[in-house]
């Protein structure tokens, strides 16, 4: 957390490179497309979703890791998401209208076969290479076309049908697609950027839901997951639903060997949703909170939800490029971000020499 070029971006890149040199897998949410040339020097998978690019995800997927290990409720556990992101789309929804729009989405899944027997999410291998059923995929769910004809069937749910026309028809039609998306890489970047100001929380939640089922299945491989801006998902541009999605995987990834990492520029947006509950929640379940140099105004909405003394208060206005405050426990601790020449030369870009050398240094 920090104010404009402080360190923030050279501290994750840093932490991304040490993690890739020691095996961990990790994935990163990349709105601001600060980590492309990182990606590609570290030999990792760039994700791009956009008009421009060939990437698509089916917001109705349902994955087999989605629900928790030996956890039931397959379809109930993605209601829940899915009223989260409709609601980013639609806006505020009041009970009357979460409730229609949960009874079209059961409507939905059923028109596929899937209900709330978990059964119904398996099927028989076609090519009989395996005796066991096997779990549906992408080109077995409903995708966004698919809802929004639905919609369009009943008079209260027309009004919700004309704000998905761009997500069908217009500008956005790239979220409409089934899912070709192939995690095999150890470091993946979702590049979000190409989506505009206003519908980045869309590509971010739905990567951060691919990644998250992807994380929980293999408790004994460590990861990380990086969340950069992530007040767009937790502030005031979002809702309760994705709020406490995001909140969640904060609070239960350690147990799948897992790490993540909150990454904002403006603290005061971290704290704008419901008083701040999420933002100081997410604080709360932080083993290491990093605070890079920060404004008079960021300092006052810290010492809300953090014990900061008066010192640190002077400490953290007067902070220099590459120094910080960490919180580890009860611990403050200032510290100084210190790198190595060879990997300043990798997260400032790379030459040509360190891309090809880097897979001699793994």
């Amino acid at each position: 957390m920090e104010q404009v070029g402080a360190g923030k971006s050279f501290y994750t890149k840093l932490l991304i490179l040490r993690n890739r040199l020691i095996g961990i897998d990790q994935y990163v949410i990349d709105p601001d497309r600060e980590y492309g040339n990182l990606c590609e020097t570290l030999k990792g998978t760039l994700l791009k979703i956009g008009p421009g690019s060939n990437t698509y995800i089916n917001v109705f997927d349902i994955r087999k890791e989605s629900i928790e290990e030996d956890g039931q409720g397959y379809l109930a556990n993605k209601i829940s998401k899915l009223i989260g992101f409709f609601n980013l789309i639609f806006g505020n929804l009041n009970e009357e209208e979460r409730a229609i729009l949960e009874e079209k989405i059961i409507k939905l899944y059923n028109k596929k076969g899937i209900t709330f027997d978990d059964e119904s999410l398996y099927k028989k291998d076609e090519n009989k290479i395996t005796i066991k059923p096997i779990f549906k995929d992408t080109y077995d769910m409903p995708i966004l076309e698919d809802f929004y004809n639905l919609l369009g069937e009943d008079e209260n749910t027309k009004k919700f049908q004309i704000k998905l026309i761009p997500f069908v028809k217009g500008s956005l039609k790239f979220f409409n697609n089934y899912t070709n998306v192939e995690l095999n890489n150890s470091l993946i970047i979702a590049d979000v950027y190409e989506l505009g100001e206003d519908n980045l929380k869309y590509g971010m939640y739905l990567f951060i839901e691919l990644f998250w089922d992807k994380i929980k299945k293999d408790r004994t491989q460590k990861k990380a997951i990086y969340l950069d801006e992530i007040w767009r998902l937790i502030g005031v541009t979002s809702n309760k639903d994705v709020a406490s999605f995001i909140y969640k995987i904060f609070k239960t990834i350690r147990k799948y060997g897992g790490s993540s990492v909150a990454i904002t520029q403006d603290i005061s947006d971290l704290f704008s949703l419901d008083s701040g509950v999420y933002g100081k929640s997410i604080l709360n379940n932080s083993e290491i909170k990093t605070f890079f140099s920060l404004e008079e105004e960021n300092i006052k909405v810290l010492e809300q939800y953090t014990n900061l003394s008066e010192k640190e208060k002077i400490e953290i206005k007067s902070l220099k490029r590459g120094e910080c405050l960490m919180f580890i426990g009860e611990e403050h601790i200032l510290t100084k971000i210190e790198a190595a020449d060879f990997e300043k030369e990798i997260i400032n870009g790379g030459t040509k020499n360190e891309k090809n050398n880097y897979s001699n240094r793994k």
